[in-house]
């Protein structure tokens, strides 16, 4: 018995440290340190900047900003490593589990934050880990929708898409027909950035997963899960999108290697007509492609299954250890009011940090005159945010592995490629205690 005790008291100390060890190191300095992926000097930067100015006034607290986008992820374990890490960190909802796994994150008493009962539910799920509890804060979120080249469409002479059929008829006729009629072969149907870099293989396919009702986990109760990768829905979905990189080509080349800083681009470019993607970019396309070019589409729904799409978002994280714990407090608080939910939305100009609102209070009708915001957020009443396993990281990153493989060599069988990604999954399931 006291053998236990003493190793119980030794795992509770090494806790402490590790917790310590990652918290921020500038409780040396005045300000409380913030950090979002996003690339500098940018619309969202600026957009991140009035936001911040703004939390500065209302509170008196002050902030340094820091705004990364390149291997994000990388110069956080770095900081982590020198014990350095910023106070607060503004990224993505999926990448909850795993700075939680490695003892980053501080827990979050949803009850004692004021303004918490205005966030919509299914934004909070966002920053719930498997364990029911809570580890970030609510910030924006997105669904998921087609940005379609509508004068190609027009150019075709076809409808809008309702169906997996008739959205792959587009795609061919995009490729195809030269809807931008300058007589040379270099148009694609889709835009799809399908590299493994942060898993945007899996990221992308996960739409129409779910439309298709599939998925990549299924919930096995007690905070249990079980491989659904090689569903037959999933399985039929990945097929469809390897038949149109494979047999049909109707995608952009180059996108097995592509993220989605390239994929912009191709799309920007009028090298495709129909980009999966989340409404962050709808301002930009406007600009860019021009507002009177390019309608917003619903995800039609897998002919077993849907509607649903990817939800996500950003969430902000507080970083455990840190010394400035009331200021981390005041800018969770202020994140989630209406009117800094206003401001990071940005009307309907390039750059919102935050895509929809997730205080209830704020209208997006009376944010954004552009009707196609209405497509996202309707979508989002039937979006599915990743699975809360404790690390969700490596499951994304396996599923790009294989899913990427099965787009950039034809011969692969994805049925079987998917039942090995089941097995790979069970396998880290057991190592994250989560099967």
């Amino acid at each position: 018995m006291l053998l236990r005790q003493l190793l119980g008291m030794a795992v509770a100390a090494a806790l402490a440290v590790t917790a310590t060890a990652c918290g921020s190191g500038s409780g040396s300095d005045d300000a409380l340190e913030i950090w979002m992926r996003q690339v500098p000097d940018s619309a969202s930067h600026k957009t991140s900047q009035r936001l911040i100015a703004e939390f500065e006034k209302a509170t008196g607290v002050k902030v340094k900003f820091v705004a990364l986008f390149d291997d994000f992820e990388t110069k956080l374990q770095q900081q982590a490593a020198a014990k350095d890490l910023p106070d607060i960190i503004i990224n993505d909802t999926a990448r909850l589990g795993n700075m939680r796994h490695q003892g980053w994150l501080r827990e979050v008493d949803r009850a004692e934050l004021a303004g918490q009962d205005k966030v919509a539910d299914l934004a909070w799920k966002a920053a719930q880990a498997g364990d029911g509890k809570y580890y970030a804060v609510p910030f924006s979120a997105q669904s998921f929708a087609l940005i379609v080249r509508k004068d190609w469409r027009e150019k075709v002479g076809l409808q809008a898409p309702r169906d997996w059929t008739e959205l792959a008829a587009l795609a061919k006729a995009f490729t195809d027909k030269d809807p931008d009629g300058n007589g040379a072969a270099d148009t694609a149907g889709f835009a799809i950035p399908a590299g493994t870099k942060r898993g945007y293989a899996s990221w992308y396919a996960s739409s129409l997963i779910y439309a298709n009702g599939g998925d990549f986990l299924a919930t096995g109760g007690g905070g249990t899960f079980t491989p659904a990768v090689n569903d037959p829905r999933t399985v039929e979905a990945v097929r469809w999108l390897q038949d149109q990189f494979c047999t049909a080509k109707t995608v952009n080349p180059g996108a097995v290697s592509n993220d989605t800083t390239v994929t912009h681009t191709v799309f920007e470019k009028g090298q495709a007509g129909i980009y999966l993607v989340g409404p962050y970019v709808l301002a930009r396309f406007a600009k860019n492609v021009g507002a009177d070019k390019i309608e917003v589409v619903p995800v039609p729904k897998g002919p077993s299954g849907g509607p649903g799409t990817l939800g996500e978002g950003e969430n902000v994280y507080l970083m455990a250890g840190s010394a400035k714990e009331a200021e981390q407090w005041k800018f969770a608080e202020f994140a989630i009011s209406a009117a800094a939910q206003r401001l990071g939305m940005n009307g309907d100009n390039e750059g919102p940090v935050v895509r929809l609102p997730i205080n209830k209070e704020v209208d997006l009708g009376a944010e954004r005159k552009d009707p196609r915001w209405k497509v996202f957020a309707d979508a989002y009443a039937t979006a599915v945010y990743s699975p809360p396993v404790p690390d969700w990281t490596p499951f994304r990153q396996k599923a790009a592995d294989a899913i990427n493989a099965a787009w950039a060599d034809c011969g692969t069988d994805v049925k079987t490629s998917l039942d090995s990604l089941a097995t790979a999954f069970t396998q880290e399931l057991t190592a994250q205690k989560a099967s």
